[in-house]
């Protein structure tokens, strides 16, 4: 596929911009470590996986079509974020010395990556947007669709894990009350501006 290389930069680049998913894994690096980051970050390239697969289904069309399919996935993923700031906000601070998380919250996380992920509708439409102009119709689609979803899939767990080892580096200054306590407010800012801003956001 000629245009592989470019789907594969764009795919990077847009897997590298900040959002939902990068703050989630940074913050669950700083709190648990980069290795308790793997459960949530495993649960957001899932996600992405599936995102991909719904992007080009029924659901897909009907979410690009529909208005009010868009604005209920719009405000539920809205909601969920804000629910997810808050929550991080008013958590007491975390430190890098606390045991790594149990299988539970292993599960808990790699929930969480999933749930956040996958309530982002503007993921479904950078989909959508995005693979109609890497795709040959001359070629079989089910095998140009494999490659490019599990690209894209590879990159968000290849790439969050570089976010996550990234973050142990602070994790000195960021292991004290003060810096554990600035983790908190600054993640949980995050979240509730991104849900704010997808809220408002339009069609």
């Amino acid at each position: 596929m000629e245009s592989y290389i470019l789907f594969f930069m764009l795919a990077a680049v847009t897997v590298l911009s900040p959002g939902p998913g990068v703050v989630l894994t940074l913050t669950n690096s700083i709190r648990y470590g980069a290795s308790g980051a793997t459960a949530g970050i495993l649960g957001i390239a899932a996600a992405a996986f599936l995102v991909a697969g719904v992007a080009a289904s029924s659901l897909g069309i009907l979410l690009a079509t529909s208005a009010l399919a868009f604005t209920i996935l719009k405000f539920v993923g809205a909601a969920y974020l804000l629910y997810l700031g808050l929550r991080l906000w008013f958590s007491p601070p975390a430190t890098m010395a606390q045991p790594g998380p149990s299988s539970k919250r292993r599960g808990a996380q790699f929930l969480e990556g999933f749930t956040v992920q996958l309530t982002n509708p503007k993921t479904v439409f950078f989909f959508m947007a995005v693979f109609p102009q890497f795709v040959d119709l001359a070629s079989p689609y089910l095998e140009q669709f494999v490659l490019l979803v599990t690209t894209y899939s590879v990159l968000v767990a290849v790439i969050h894990i570089a976010y996550a080892h990234s973050a142990g580096l602070a994790k000195g200054w960021l292991s004290t009350e003060k810096g554990g306590r600035l983790v908190n407010r600054a993640g949980g800012s995050a979240f509730i501006g991104f849900g704010a801003l997808l809220a408002a956001s339009g069609k």
